[in-house]
């Protein structure tokens, strides 16, 4: 099928059966298409849209953003995961606000932005700025990958390049916004990862891994490894007055610039440091072990409550630690299970 009729048939469908309601859809801007495709990253639709419509609530442009502290903006972002993405966000809003405030139209200008990608930048000078590029989101190299029965690994070099050569070659001049939005569509509604609805897809009689009884197995899955384990102790340490202690995670690796309760391996440790700031413990009580799930590891966690008199405020405070108010769970940057546990307390 030439390119040609592979946009019409794309195009025609996308007008008879295409997404065009969505939040980020109903008032098109590079401000509003950057948020919702750095939240669709690894993140479904049904689960974005109540927190797209919030973030543009609080930070309706990028001036507000950029202005906004880093905290409330991880707070937005709680229970959407991968935290790094909203950090990026941040830095980016803060950039493009020291200019002119206005999103950059070309790909190396986008692409050298914190948290922009070739995919990313494409989606947004395409919907945005309605330019001919090219787009290969986890959809559209699931599409892409079937029509050609393409084998291998998506995320392999070779893999990949090769699928941007196609998504290239199939990128219209004209309609470039639909059209994007169509290969997401087609991916998300019917070239599904798994029962496809090949019946009714535009290209499915085309469509080499339909052709050869592939769609099953393409694209061909990631190598699977077994799953790590990694076992810890979150400390609720309570004062007298029941505040509890937090304490600011590093900026980079899970849970990056987020509030969350001190880590320990053995409960000796929590002694020791009690010890050696002079705190008394009145009580400790342990709580049910609970797993959360990473992409790529479990953990395991334990609270363990411990109640203590006479904290040293100075110390804490020298180790970028609050001691936690209830109503601060809405101004605080927390990650989902730390916040579950903060409102069970």
């Amino acid at each position: 099928m030439s390119p040609e009729d592979f946009q019409k048939k794309i195009l025609s469908w996308f007008d008879l059966n295409g997404r065009k309601d969505l939040p980020w859809q109903l008032e098109v801007t590079p401000y509003r298409t950057w948020l919702s495709e750095v939240m669709l990253q690894q993140t479904q639709v049904t689960t974005v849209i109540p927190y797209f419509n919030r973030f543009l609530q609080s930070f309706p442009n990028v001036t507000s953003l950029a202005e906004a502290p880093l905290d409330l903006v991880l707070h937005h972002w709680s229970g959407l995961g991968y935290y790094a993405r909203a950090r990026n966000l941040h830095k980016t809003a803060i950039i493009i606000n020291e200019y002119s405030g206005e999103f950059p139209d070309s790909l190396e200008a986008l692409m050298a932005l914190p948290g922009i990608g070739r995919s990313t930048a494409g989606a947004i000078l395409s919907i945005a700025f309605n330019q001919s590029q090219p787009i290969l989101d986890g959809n559209v190299r699931r599409v892409l990958a079937r029509y050609h029965a393409i084998s291998g690994w998506t995320g392999h070099a070779k893999i990949a390049n090769e699928l941007w050569k196609i998504s290239t070659h199939y990128t219209p001049v004209m309609r470039c916004a639909d059209y994007t939005q169509a290969m997401m569509d087609l991916g998300a509604t019917l070239c599904t990862r798994s029962k496809p609805g090949c019946g009714e897809c535009p290209i499915s009689s085309n469509c080499l891994a339909r052709i050869e009884d592939k769609v099953k197995l393409l694209p061909t899955p990631k190598q699977a490894k077994k799953t790590p384990v990694k076992s810890v102790i979150f400390l609720m340490l309570k004062n007298m007055q029941d505040q509890i202690l937090l304490e600011k995670r590093p900026e980079t690796g899970i849970w990056g610039g987020l509030w969350s309760l001190p880590e320990y391996q053995t409960f000796s440790e929590i002694e020791s440091m009690c010890e050696h700031l002079n705190f008394l413990i009145k009580s400790v009580a342990e709580l049910d072990e609970q797993r959360h799930t990473f992409s790529h590891y479990h953990l395991d966690y334990t609270p363990i409550v411990v109640k203590i008199e006479n904290p040293i405020n100075n110390v804490m405070e020298a180790n970028q630690a609050v001691w936690y108010k209830a109503e601060q769970i809405e101004s605080l940057g927390l990650a989902a299970p730390i916040k579950r546990l903060l409102q069970n307390q």
